[in-house]
């Protein structure tokens, strides 16, 4: 199935990454740019994750199964907001070259152009190596330790079943989180390990964290079902702002929901420690569609 998905999905965190974000422009104009699209954008290579969102699926008259706007949800003292996309690019630096990123992105620009409008584009990097190869977030905590691995990834991350134009798609969440970093600092060594649920020495988890700390807010075993999703997360800085691009790939987006709904404490009572230190500024819902020779296969949409 692995063969059939968009390489930079299952392939482990870039040097660089820049998440390139497009509003419908011109509606007509749709199909031929997307066809560009399909011709340039380097997937099979793992150097661009292309995702399609409900406005632009919606402008071409097209309904996929599974694929819907990211939800707002509230809890008290904590706003989970819903930014639509309509199309997102996540280019992917591994050689860890900005230069080829700005380039690609004049590249993609010129072959979406008039169709769609880039909107913003959110340069992100790695930050270090965790003690299981993994980036850390800013915090200074390993990020995706978690990620099930191998034919386990393939599994939660990719479509299966579901026949050509679709096996080999993806359903991807992105949220923009922005850390509190005065009020991160502000807290003991511990205290900090406790909003995590693990020693940031050795990764280990806490035994004993509260019931609020982030991993056991999101222990993927924990749920019934159980909510496995594939982690491909990088901070970001703008200026003085930093925090994390969360970004996670499942085989349908109820992993990502039963697991954000937690965070809140929407079943509980219980919210996440996480948001003492950081919230989330985005929140958008895309489908990666599958490969075909190569090429992004978009036949799911007529084309």
């Amino acid at each position: 199935m692995s063969e059939l998905a968009q390489a930079g999905i299952l392939r482990p965190i870039p040097a660089l990454g820049r998440y390139l974000m497009f509003s419908v422009a011109q509606p007509a104009a749709l199909p031929e740019a997307l066809r560009r699209l399909a011709e340039v954008a380097q997937v099979a290579s793992g150097a661009v994750v292309v995702g399609l969102g409900p406005q632009l699926t919606a402008a071409l008259d097209r309904a996929l199964p599974g694929l819907h706007e990211f939800p707002a949800l509230s809890a008290p003292g904590i706003a989970v907001p819903s930014t639509p996309v309509a199309l997102l690019c996540w280019l992917r630096g591994e050689g860890g070259d900005a230069g080829d990123l700005v380039l690609f992105t004049r590249r993609l620009e010129k072959a979406l152009a008039p169709a769609l409008r880039l909107d913003q584009a959110l340069d992100a990097f790695r930050h270090g190596l965790g003690e299981s190869g993994h980036g850390r977030d800013l915090t200074g905590y390993e990020d995706g330790t978690e990620n099930p691995e191998g034919e386990a990834a393939a599994a939660a991350a990719l479509v299966q079943g579901q026949g050509a134009g679709q096996d080999g798609a993806s359903f991807m969440a992105l949220q923009q989180w922005q850390h509190d970093f005065d009020a991160f600092e502000a807290l003991s060594a511990g205290a900090q390990d406790h909003v995590i649920g693990r020693r940031r020495s050795d990764n280990e988890e806490l035994g004993e964290a509260h019931a609020s700390a982030h991993v056991k807010r999101t222990a993927q075993e924990s749920f019934e079902p159980e909510a496995f999703v594939l982690r491909r997360s990088m901070p970001w800085a703008a200026g003085a702002q930093a925090g994390l691009v969360f970004v996670a790939f499942g085989r349908s987006f109820d992993a990502f929901e039963a697991q954000l709904r937690r965070m809140l404490g929407l079943d509980d009572g219980i919210a996440d420690a996480l948001f003492r230190i950081s919230r989330p500024l985005s929140g958008a819902y895309f489908w990666c569609p599958p490969v075909r020779g190569g090429r992004l296969d978009l036949s799911a949409l007529g084309l």
